[in-house]
């Protein structure tokens, strides 16, 4: 055992807790210390919930102790973001709206985590109702990217993913409504899976789109991902867009490697426009994934109707938050507020934008009849400066919002499951992601692809100097 039980992966601290080589206690006391020290500077943590976290690794504790051992997650310490709900447990969803806001019941995940036997260690700070990629809070404060803390860590699932790259959880729950699971774990170099939609239940998860959420883990690697899928993937009759296929013994496939797989490359997305850095580091992560048995080949996959997804986000927006645009409007972000009051397009449809989408969708699945898996880059270029509302993708200059999403948004329309994959670094030292798409509910496939990849390379060893 490590002396600094934070570096222990999911896989290696169960091991230990199962083996009575490390107590749950201990485990849970190193992490929150080690909040206790980095929080205040990266801010991923808006409430550390402490003596529920003691209290849950007692019991864990004493459970292991008498023989009855729940599985991997029995012991281990996680965050969630802080739109999923906890029971009597603030939940602010990143808002001023709801900033003291106390649920009387839990997440359907947060329900199958405890179920698992994890610790919470407290909720983690997201952008405003999840409605942006930076996790620069108006309210709570930007979450700083722990390889640079100058620059974002993605969003909106911001707190989760640095959380996780600086050994402040073992792994957390992020939601995905256009990357917001990935893109952190991409720039903040960990791992992030957005599953099928319907793979896993949104219940209890405040929501900001729901023809597009999410919910998924952030972990350091694919195994642990695995893990943590395994414990709150499920149909839930209380999520009406959950479906009744069996859950798969995803961290048992891990181990099939690559090959005999084709996977899919479409160039015309990998391209242009990115950053050569990116594109350096993903093409190298294509390379090997073909010099491990799988038969690479182009594709050709069509342009998102990013505008069309866009307005049917920004229509559901309306909706949920109707109240406080009538009632609370100037306790709201500058950004979130812009985008609930703009005017909407006359010439805006949302039959021809569902259409659109549908369209869309038909077609990222047909390019999937004749390949296993798509690799693409997760996002075009690496974390921009806290604050940069445009960004430098390898000559053209785009808003943040648009680039970090241009390559993950697409498989939030197509709902179809996505992992982002530590593949390298930019040439600015910042962390670069591998993103592989499968069919859907065809998870299984995509970790197996990606734990082949990671075991390949040592990305997912490198860890930020905090």
């Amino acid at each position: 055992m490590t002396t600094d039980p934070t570096e222990l992966t999911i896989t290696e601290a169960a091991e230990g807790l199962r083996t009575k080589r490390l107590g749950a206690v201990e485990l849970t006391q190193a992490y929150l210390a080690r909040i206790e020290t980095l929080n205040p500077e990266l801010n991923a943590y808006v409430t550390v919930t402490a003596e529920r976290a003691l209290a849950d690794a007692r019991r864990a504790g004493d459970e292991i102790t008498r023989g009855e051992h729940r599985g991997p997650l029995h012991g281990i310490p996680i965050g969630l973001k802080d739109i999923v709900q906890t029971a009597g447990i603030r939940t602010t969803c990143g808002s001023k709206v709801h900033g003291d806001w106390v649920p009387e019941a839990d997440a359907a995940v947060t329900r199958a985590l405890t179920s698992a036997g994890a610790v919470l260690l407290g909720k983690q700070n997201t952008h405003e109702y999840a409605f942006g990629v930076t996790t620069n809070n108006p309210h709570f404060g930007p979450t700083r990217n722990p390889w640079n803390r100058e620059r974002i860590p993605g969003g909106s699932s911001g707190g989760a993913g640095a959380s996780v790259a600086a050994r402040l959880a073992c792994a957390a729950i992020g939601t995905d409504t256009g990357g917001s699971i990935r893109i952190p774990a991409a720039v903040c170099g960990v791992v992030g899976l957005k599953p099928t939609f319907g793979r896993v239940s949104k219940a209890g998860v405040f929501p900001m789109s729901y023809l597009f959420d999410h919910v998924g883990p952030l972990a350091r690697t694919v195994e642990d991902a695995a893990i943590v899928l395994g414990a709150i993937a499920g149909y839930d009759a209380a999520d009406p867009t959950t479906v009744p296929v069996a859950v798969s013994d995803y961290r048992g496939a891990l181990s099939r490697g690559v090959r005999g797989l084709r996977i899919g490359v479409p160039r015309t997305k990998l391209f242009a426009p990115i950053d050569p850095g990116v594109l350096a580091a993903v093409d190298a992560a294509i390379a090997t994934l073909a010099r491990l048995g799988a038969t690479v080949r182009d594709v050709e996959i069509p342009e998102l109707p990013m505008p069309a997804m866009f307005d049917l986000i920004i229509g559901e927006a309306k909706d949920i938050h109707a109240d406080a645009i009538a009632n609370r409007l100037d306790d709201l972000g500058a950004d979130l507020r812009l985008y609930l009051t703009a005017p909407s397009d006359p010439s805006a449809s949302a039959p021809a934008a569902l259409r659109a989408v549908r369209d869309y969708t038909a077609a990222v699945r047909a390019a999937l009849e004749d390949v296993d898996l798509l690799a693409l880059a997760t996002c075009p270029v690496g974390a921009p400066a806290i604050g940069a509302d445009l960004v430098d993708v390898g000559g053209v200059e785009m808003q943040t919002f648009f680039a970090m999403s241009l390559w993950t948004a697409p498989f939030n329309a197509a709902r179809l499951p996505a992992i982002s994959v530590p593949c390298g670094f930019d040439a600015v030292g910042m962390p670069v992601g591998l993103q592989l798409v499968g069919r859907p509910f065809d998870e299984a496939t995509v970790l197996r692809a990606g734990h082949a990849y990671e075991q390949a390379t040592d990305w997912h060893l490198r860890r930020p100097a905090v």
